[in-house]
């Protein structure tokens, strides 16, 4: 049961002091790697992003919807029943006609957007829309959250990867 393993691994997360939204990127990871198995497509990455984060808010992730004014008014609507139904703690069973529905609708889409390349655009593009006291904010927070051991594995990351792209 995948899902079940991505529940424990963002559950793992939050004990660990993570926030609600790193956590829920267990989620997107997992839906992620749906898309580029072939299990479904994606319209664009924040479909298969926001696919993600319903399904964490539904599971229990505290991961609160927008703010007002961050997104429109049935996206929030919507990300708030997903929040409350996680964290009424009821057991739910989707509807089976309305499963099959979103499948078949989401498996005419194309499976592209899973791609490394259209992944990376998009974190791009978000990070370009941070100020960059908000990016220094949530790097300082990731300081304090990863560890030694999580710092010194990020910093060999970083010089593998400039090394395989001929970077300084």
């Amino acid at each position: 049961m995948p899902e079940k393993q991505t529940l424990r691994r963002a559950r793992m997360d939050l004990q660990e002091g993570k926030s609600p939204s790193t956590a829920a990127g267990e989620f997107v990871r997992e839906e992620i790697e749906h898309v580029r198995e072939g299990k479904h497509g994606a319209r664009s990455p924040q479909q298969a992003i926001a696919i993600g984060l319903s399904k964490a808010r539904r599971s229990g992730i505290p991961l609160p919807p927008p703010k007002h004014g961050k997104m429109k008014a049935t996206i929030r609507r919507s990300a708030d029943q997903d929040y409350q139904k996680g964290q009424s703690g009821e057991e739910h069973k989707p509807s089976r006609p309305a499963s099959q529905a979103r499948k078949v609708v989401l498996a005419r889409e194309p499976r592209s957007t899973a791609s490394h390349k259209s992944l990376s655009n998009q974190s791009r593009s978000a990070g370009r829309r941070r100020s960059s006291q908000q990016r220094h904010r949530s790097a300082v927070l990731a300081v304090q959250t990863k560890g030694k051991e999580g710092l010194r594995l990020a910093a060999k990351k970083g010089a593998r990867t400039r090394a395989h792209q001929g970077g300084a």
